[in-house]
C-alpha cells in the first residue's frame, strides 16, 4: 500500500547574502529548517531572519 503523504513539509532557509559575499564576518551559510503547506504555498519561500554569520537581518530562501 502507498504511504499517505502529509500537507505539510519541512523546508530548509538559506541566507542569500552569505552565499554570495565572499568577505563576511566569519565562514559559513545560515540555515534554518522550518514547515510549509505544500497547498497555500506552491512557490519558494522567502523570510526576513537573523544571519549569525552577518551580524544582521538578511533575506533567506528556501533551498531544495
Amino acid at each position: 500500500m502507498a504511504s499517505k503523504k502529509g500537507v505539510r513539509i519541512i523546508i530548509t532557509l538559506e541566507c542569500t547574502e552569505c552565499r554570495s559575499n565572499t568577505e563576511k564576518r566569519s565562514p559559513g551559510v545560515s540555515r534554518y529548517t522550518t514547515t510549509k503547506n505544500r497547498r497555500n504555498t506552491t512557490g519558494r519561500m522567502e523570510l526576513k531572519k537573523f544571519c549569525t554569520h552577518c551580524n544582521t537581518h538578511t533575506v533567506h530562501k528556501e533551498i531544495k
